[in-house]
């Protein structure tokens, strides 16, 4: 007997969005099962029965499966199974719990798991965006306490015109790749990368989303009233306020605003570990506080720094609400590197290397998305634990790492150069020599500065920086914060990540605390990040390096591309690739041919370039008449010599053309391994390619 379930739909951008409710994983305390035309994706919420013992803090995990029967793959390697997560994996991953996060309740400590399963892919209609939606569905149902619905749309831009949930293909040629989380009143997320869209397109756009976003919200509001469970009863995690009372009896707040307000994190650090150690040492008869100082300490702070921010103005380092940190950058800090650039803001400092190779080293994607097999441009983003004074040992990129090179990939792509115009694969990796607070922004400015000194033609320079805010009671009560550094971030309300041009955006990253911003908040917040980049590339950036130096370093390959017919590729590849490995072991030099005969030949040396592209070119070109070559004795018989001018092709000079007077035997004239000049003289009776040597010089 089929199980009873039940079924909603509604029409969201010219396809339908089903969602069922009751048909699978009814052990989970919420499940949807999403089809957004052909794509399913089942997306469950699960919480544990109790709290997790000892932590202060919400343990959320967000899950993003990719299989690759849901687009009629089998992985590939020899395991046959899919591995880790992939970049796109942990991407969507992060999108998801970034929104709904700040929407849990504060002290709710039970482990809670939003999964999504990829079941089945339609190129039309993402994925992503159906798991989006599926976990918010999934926990607005749920038993699990929650201050949803929210809901998310993506948009794109095209032809001037916005696209909203735009399919794969649409994606491909979109000036503008926008995802929007709004809840009724408010935005509550925003992601894009962006071909330099103008800051009021970009506003446009983001409130066109969460018009969007309100009729998804009444189609969950629906659905919960027919099928949400009441939400569960939780244990309650509060600092007593007797013990609230003693700790500010003895540090006063006077103090402990003395011992936050500094611009050195270490100092600040030094404070905090003295009050803590005093407190512990006054409160010792009080064995039920102990544990409670480290958590009430940080409210104490966490107040005092907003209080002072929202009403006095007064930020931690003493700067104006609109400030930037002191400034500096330099570029060709180490010899060796294909560029090399240090971008410096405060107490952030990153430092980011290029690395230029041929197109072959691109790197190769297996995914759901069979538009993208490879990408050219690879940013990478490295945060060591002694950037920040700590001590652990190094797993590995996390998400946070994955997720900060991908912002600044994004933000850098719209400036980079076509392949026909500069035909490498690109990588740069920012190291994270030092942080306090927007390390993903200053890792876009290095980037920019690295690039251009490695020789790579983009088109502009591009800055990031990231602004905060600190909220009162009402929606009108606020502070835009210009570049936060990492205790405003810690106990503001927003981190508003904005890249760009002179021209526009390229990127934007918006993560909150707070149930939304309203729109003030983010057209301020857009113009302060507008006015912070034109500061740093005209008074910072330019100085150091005003435009792409003109040709790649001398340690970086270099690349030559020629044009072949497309029927002489077998002829320089040879049988098993013999002919082409000759050419590749005699130059040193790396060899790539397209279907269409596209050939680009990489190599440090120009000489051997240049070597490794006349064997090509006489591999793939026919003997012209009456034209001088240069060949190797490679075989030597009584009528003649045979030639080699390239690897795999050869000509005979019979012994008549050998020299004006008789040559009785070959080898009076020549030996094996002789390098000569031959004049082709055409074809003879027989139809072969006739040399001659003595008419060559």
């Amino acid at each position: 007997m089929a199980k009873e379930y039940k079924s909603f739909s509604m029409e969201l951008a010219g396809r339908t969005l089903r969602v069922d409710v009751g048909r699978v994983a009814a052990q989970a305390n919420g499940a949807a099962l999403m089809y957004y035309g052909d794509t399913a994706v089942l997306s469950t919420a699960t919480a544990s029965e109790k709290p997790r013992d000892g932590i202060d803090f919400f343990p959320l995990s967000v899950e993003y499966e990719e299989k690759l029967y849901s687009v009629g793959k089998i992985p590939g390697g020899f395991n046959k199974r899919e591995g880790k997560a992939s970049e796109n994996a942990v991407l969507t991953s992060r999108v998801i719990d970034r929104p709904m996060r700040p929407l849990f309740p504060k002290d709710y400590r039970n482990d809670v798991t939003l999964n999504n399963l990829v079941l089945c892919v339609d190129p039309e209609c993402s994925p992503e965006l159906t798991a989006m939606l599926g976990s918010a569905i999934a926990t607005c149902i749920s038993d699990i306490p929650f201050d949803g619905p929210c809901a998310m749309t993506q948009v794109g831009l095209i032809n001037g015109e916005f696209v909203f949930n735009p399919s794969a293909a649409q994606k491909e040629v979109s000036d503008l790749a926008l995802t929007v989380a709004s809840t009724r009143e408010k935005v509550i997320m925003i992601e894009a990368g962006a071909n330099e869209v103008p800051e009021a397109k970009m506003i446009e756009a983001i409130f066109a989303a969460h018009e969007v976003n309100q009729t998804i919200i009444e189609f969950i509001d629906k659905i919960v009233a027919e099928c949400g469970k009441a939400k569960s009863e939780y244990e309650h995690y509060v600092i007593p306020e007797e013990l609230t009372e003693a700790i500010k009896t003895i540090v006063p707040p006077a103090e402990m605003e003395e011992a936050v307000f500094t611009d050195e994190k270490q100092k600040r650090e030094a404070n905090i570990r003295e009050i803590k150690d005093r407190l512990a040492e006054t409160l010792a008869e009080h064995e039920d506080w102990l544990p409670l100082i480290d958590d009430a300490v940080y409210q104490y702070q966490k107040k005092t720094v907003r209080k002072m921010i929202l009403k006095d103005h007064k930020r931690p380092d003493g700067r104006a609400i609109d400030e930037i940190r002191p400034l500096s950058a330099e570029i060709d800090l180490f010899a060796r590197t294909h560029g090399s650039a240090m971008f410096t803001r405060g107490q952030t400092q990153i430092c980011t290397m290029t690395t230029l190779a041929p197109l072959s080293d691109a790197q190769r994607i297996d995914g759901l998305n069979e538009l993208i097999t490879s990408k050219r441009y690879m940013h990478h983003y490295n945060f060591p634990s002694y950037s920040v004074g700590e001590t652990k040992p190094s797993r590995g990129p996390g998400r946070r790492e994955i997720g900060h090179g991908a912002l600044a990939e994004r933000a850098l792509v719209p400036v980079l150069p076509a392949e026909d115009e500069f035909p490498y694969a690109i990588r740069t990796v920012s190291e994270t020599f030092e942080s306090n607070g927007s390390t993903s922004q200053a890792s876009i400015c290095a980037s920019t500065l690295s690039l251009m000194a490695a020789g790579v033609p983009i088109r502009k320079q591009v800055a990031g920086i990231s602004c905060g805010l600190v909220t009162g009671d009402t929606d009108d009560d606020y502070i835009v914060l210009t570049d936060i550094q990492g205790l405003e971030d810690f106990f503001g309300d927003m981190d508003f990540k904005v890249a760009g041009t002179h021209d526009g955006i390229t990127a934007i990253q918006m993560d909150i605390k707070i149930h939304g911003l309203t729109r003030p908040i983010i057209e301020e917040a857009i113009a302060r990040t507008k006015e912070a980049r034109e500061y740093i590339i005209n008074e910072i950036m330019t100085p150091v390096i005003a435009e792409p130096r003109k040709e790649v370093g001398k340690y970086a390959p270099k690349i030559t591309q020629i044009q072949i017919d497309p029927s002489k590729i077998g002829d320089v590849v040879g049988q098993k690739g013999k002919v082409i490995n000759q050419i590749i072991d005699e130059t040193g030099v790396k060899i790539d041919i397209t279907d269409d005969g596209a050939v680009s030949i990489c190599g440090v040396d120009k000489d051997n370039i240049q070597k490794a592209v006349d064997m090509v070119q006489m591999i793939a070109s026919e003997f012209e008449e009456g034209k001088i070559y240069t060949g190797k004795v490679v075989s030597i018989k009584e009528f003649g010599a045979f030639l080699e001018f390239a690897p795999g092709k050869e000509g005979m000079v019979h012994i008549s053309k050998l020299d004006r007077k008789r040559v009785n035997r070959v080898e009076d004239v020549l030996t094996l391994g002789d390098v000569i000049k031959v004049k082709c003289m055409g074809k003879d009776k027989m139809g072969r390619i006739s040399f001659s040597k003595k008419d060559a010089e």
